[in-house]
């Protein structure tokens, strides 16, 4: 618990450098990026009718196991003595001790952001190799662009030959200084037009029968995360054994709104449909399986009900306190909305000090949609009475809101509610004026 301790506390000074040094398509374990960033970087790239077509798939082999510690302790913007005592400190497996001479432990508090400087500078150096070698209009003809999500990337080019030839060495050679190679049975370079996997979604070019329409991407579920995730939706219903009904559709919702919701962002309503099918038969078989001897009308008017327009929904009916009859439903797929998120600017960082203002608007404006979030905003709404926390007047839909962090995050204030204040926008512009901060008045009713 110590060494955890003291990793979170060293995490604290090293994220902000890291940050500020971070490639600007990189998204993953970082403040206010996600795998949805990845994946509208990809679209803003790769859907215009000049966009590179061809893209090589980068997959490190066993990366976290391999970084180079002694390249890590001479690079890493904090106490190398300690970094090295963490680094060296060792394994124990089934009471033995082992020794740990490269890699990070995958479950550390501080090993993310080491993983993410080590391969900072894989699309910052790419591009000046190549702006070194080139003039600026051959460069952007090579439509070299790198987007990354932890330790796996793509790299978009022009042509194959390019990429085949010229990147993928350079590659190699970036990985092989940090301990560190590409996996030859993953990494291969695709056409557009035949598509990729990234992240769990298929990014795919298609041409249509029409002579002057465009090609237009689509970005779907991959073949291969669909079915995984159905696997798992298959297996949590074997293994139901004498469960009621009500405690399978518990078990089941978390795991289906979870997958519905990372795949919110992409062309999933096709894929969500045939699923919802899938999943649905699956239920009636396991309903038939436990009244093998009664009717199968009967058993579906036990388990299947209609709820709005829905037919044919597995649900139980359960009384509210009211006294009114309402339904625990299993969760339809259909029924997540595919929003599409607000493309990140390359210069975006929470620590930004000079563009604090607008860099909050656009976060609230990101996360508006997601039902925590929401929660959070009415908890605090709540909590203050509904008055703000500056000036202690109403805070109405007339007025308008701001989601105030008491201690800046680019102070290192976290996201915690007892952090967070609901103001007025004029008085969260009076806060943000001055060069200091001024105490909310009203700060009472925050607890």
């Amino acid at each position: 618990m110590l060494d955890r301790a003291m990793q979170a506390l060293f995490l604290l000074g090293l994220e902000p450098v890291v940050e500020s040094r971070s490639d600007p398509r990189s998204y993953g374990f970082r403040p206010d990026r996600s795998s949805a960033d990845a994946l509208t970087e990809l679209h803003h790239l790769l859907s215009p009718k000049v966009g590179a077509e061809w893209v090589l798939e980068g997959d490190i082999k066993g990366f976290f196991d391999n970084i180079n510690h002694d390249w890590l302790c001479q690079t890493a913007p904090m106490n190398r003595t300690v970094l090295r005592k963490w680094l060296k400190a060792g394994v124990i497996d089934k009471g033995q001790l082992a020794e740990t001479k490269a890699g990070t432990p995958q479950g550390g508090i501080i090993s993310p952001c080491l993983a993410n400087m080590t391969l900072n500078g894989l699309e910052t150096q790419l591009r000046q190799y190549f702006a070194s070698k080139l003039p600026i209009n051959e460069l952007s003809k090579r439509k070299l662009q790198v987007v990354r999500y932890a330790d796996d990337f793509v790299i978009t080019g022009a042509s194959k030959e390019l990429l085949e030839n010229e990147v993928m060495p350079w590659v190699e050679n970036f990985l092989a200084e940090r301990g560190v190679a590409l996996s030859k049975a993953k990494t291969r370079i695709t056409s557009i037009y035949e598509g990729f996997d990234f992240l769990g979604w298929n990014f795919r070019k298609y041409v249509h029968k029409a002579p002057r329409k465009k090609p237009t991407l689509l970005i779907k579920p991959s073949r291969a995360n669909t079915s995984a995730f159905y696997r798992k939706v298959k297996g949590i219903v074997r293994q139901s054994g004498a469960m009621t009904q009500g405690d399978l559709i518990s078990r089941l919702n978390p795991v289906l709104k979870g997958w519905a919701q990372y795949h919110q962002p992409a062309s999933a309503k096709k894929v969500f449909g045939r699923l919802d099918d899938l999943i649905y038969w699956r239920l009636m078989r396991w309903a038939l399986r436990r009244h093998h001897n009664e009717s199968r009308k009967r058993i579906t008017r036990k388990y299947f009900h209609a709820i709005g327009n829905r037919t044919w929904v597995f649900a139980t009916p359960t009384v509210n306190q009211k006294g009114e009859r309402t339904y625990k439903a299993i969760y339809n797929l259909a029924s997540t909305p595919i929003i599409r998120l607000k493309r990140l600017p390359k210069d975006y960082t929470p620590y930004d000090r000079q563009n604090e203002l607008a860099w909050e608007k656009l976060r609230v404006a990101r996360m508006s949609h997601k039902l925590r979030y929401r929660n959070d905003v009415i908890k605090i709404y709540s909590r203050q009475k509904g008055l703000c926390a500056l000036c202690g007047g109403p805070l109405t839909q007339e007025t308008g809101w701001h989601d105030h962090h008491i201690i800046r995050r680019t102070d290192g204030g976290s996201d915690t509610l007892g952090n967070r204040a609901l103001v007025h926008p004029v008085c969260h512009n009076r806060i943000h004026s001055g060069s200091s901060m001024p105490e909310l008045p009203y700060s009472g009713l925050l607890w």
